[in-house]
């Protein structure tokens, strides 16, 4: 019996934020695995920000997604079917697998999970990218110490509420940025953060003055734009800036806008560095389990905002750009 695949590729590099007519969804049969190869069945499916920039012909540290091709995404499932040494049917495994139902695959980034230690949309969340990007960003990039006020933006997205969570067990004080009160009471009564800022409802430049008087020693961006600047103007001195994302600028027609006020950096003796998840690989194991020891210990919490439907991708992602996910947001499959 034939197995049918369906999948989404790419049509078109969008123009600001993407539409439906951006990909094809295509049905097709997909073939047995070869010696070496695997077929998984991709159960969930995660929907980042940086999939947006992953659609522009520019240069950037991955190559991007070409005209016809799978839209890349990461993602968790079953193996169904194996002749690869390293996997058995019935592992699950998690890997890059793209936005379709069955991927084959020879096994290279792919990797097993345990769905004792934790459920399987959890390795998209904390225990997958964002919870890496949160644990290298902030410890290696941002190295805060004890009794330091940490800023995080999007602090009720994937990362941000992870960054904020980890700067607390490290003994910082933790001010959020978030859009809308739901967001901003989540991020303090359920996550314990010392203080929230609504960007929708706030100057946000005024109210980093009044929960930081000391000034911001680790502000983790990952909005860019106005509230970045915000940020450079309020910086103690010796601060370590993270620049993690851009997510306000990413469906910009024109080009991307730069902070006005760097001069904070010199003024305040302070860095801003990027920082990348994937220089990180070797050292995965050793963050996660620092981070399912966290979680077991209820020091570290993760939200999932899960949407089902292969078919509802384009509309989905837009959520990101929206401000409409709460957590980790996640696509599951079927």
């Amino acid at each position: 019996m034939t197995l049918i695949n369906h999948k989404f590729l790419l049509a078109a590099r969008p123009v600001g934020m993407p539409k439906r007519s951006d990909w094809t969804f295509v049905e097709e049969p997909i073939a047995e695995p070869k010696e070496g190869e695997l077929l998984v069945q991709v159960l969930y499916i995660s929907l980042d920000p940086a999939m947006r920039m992953w659609l522009n012909d520019v240069r950037s540290y991955i190559p991007p997604v070409g005209i016809g091709e799978l839209m890349r995404a990461l993602g968790v499932g079953i193996v169904t079917a194996s002749r690869n040494p390293r996997f058995a049917a019935g592992d699950h495994v998690s890997g890059s697998f793209g936005v379709q139902e069955h991927a084959l695959t020879d096994g290279r980034g792919v990797a097993t999970v345990d769905t004792k230690t934790a459920p399987l949309p959890k390795y998209l969340s904390a225990l997958g990218m964002p919870g890496m990007t949160a644990y290298f960003g902030l410890l290696d990039t941002g190295q805060p110490k004890p009794g330091e006020t940490v800023v995080v933006s999007a602090a009720a997205g994937a990362v941000g509420s992870l960054v904020g969570q980890i700067a607390k067990i490290t003994n910082c004080s933790v001010v959020g940025i978030a859009g809308g009160a739901e967001k901003c009471s989540y991020i303090v009564h359920e996550l314990g953060f010392d203080a929230a800022i609504d960007y929708k409802s706030e100057d946000v430049k005024q109210s980093l003055q009044k929960h930081c008087p000391k000034g911001i020693d680790v502000y983790f961006d990952n909005v860019g734009g106005t509230i970045l600047e915000a940020a450079l103007s309020n910086l103690a001195r010796g601060a370590r800036v993270v620049i993690c994302g851009a997510i306000s600028q990413y469906n910009n027609t024109g080009p991307m806008a730069g902070p006005r006020n760097y001069m904070s950096l010199l003024t305040n003796r302070a860095t801003m560095k990027g920082m990348l998840v994937f220089d990180y690989v070797d050292r995965y194991p050793q963050a996660k389990a620092e981070m399912a020891g966290w979680m077991a210990a209820g020091k570290l919490k993760s939200r999932e905002d899960i949407v089902e439907g292969l078919e509802t991708f384009p509309e989905t992602l837009l959520k990101l750009f929206k401000g409409e996910n709460l957590g980790k947001l996640i696509l599951k499959v079927g």
